[in-house]
């Protein structure tokens, strides 16, 4: 059965680590399973990502959409920020390796994040990331948050990123608007 460690670090934030099966023929893990995590939400939508290594996506945040993250193969660097205002872990940044870390091994492991949470990561190597929501996509839920905000203080492995037009334009920490800004009463 895998393991689910809450984070010590940011309220609400799970990490996995599955069981892996394997044999000559190669591996079986289960990713995910929903009984996993407190409340049960209902991931509706899968998605994959695929990237080339220098490459930072984020930080990007919900107010109603959970998501749960999952690298195949390559090293990402995920980063997450507590935006929730009023969570006992606000303005928290946590760092996780996930996908083939130190030689090369993948320890399959998976991240649940709530909603409120900013989350993002860099490309390390080449690498995919599969990723279950609880929410179709949104446009109006699909904020962000600026990678190198000094206040986040993220270290993400890289030195002069490729970034999106949109990562390049999203609004550090204390210039989100109160509308757009995540409250610890939102659903996690």
């Amino acid at each position: 059965m895998a393991e689910i460690t809450a984070s010590e670090i940011i309220d609400g934030v799970f990490v996995v680590t599955p069981d892996v099966y394997g044999d000559d023929r190669g591996y079986f893990v289960e990713t995910y399973r929903r009984q996993w995590f407190p409340g049960g939400r209902e991931m509706v939508q899968g998605n994959r990502g695929n990237r080339i290594a220098g490459c930072i996506v984020g930080l990007h945040y919900h107010l109603h959409q959970a998501d749960y993250w999952y690298v195949p193969f390559g090293h990402a660097r995920v980063v997450l920020h507590d935006l929730r205002q009023g969570s006992p872990t606000d303005g928290a940044t946590q760092m996780i390796d996930l996908g083939e870390v130190g030689g090369g091994d993948n320890r399959h492991q998976g991240v649940y994040i709530p909603p409120g949470v900013a989350h993002g990561f860099a490309s390390l190597t080449d690498m995919a990331i599969t990723y279950l929501v609880d929410g179709y996509y949104n446009p109006a839920d699909e904020l962000g948050v600026a990678w190198d905000d000094p206040e986040i203080g993220a270290d993400w492995g890289l030195t002069d990123p490729i970034l999106s037009a949109r990562d390049q334009s999203n609004p550090r920490r204390s210039d989100i608007e109160p509308m757009w800004q995540p409250h610890s009463s939102l659903r996690t």
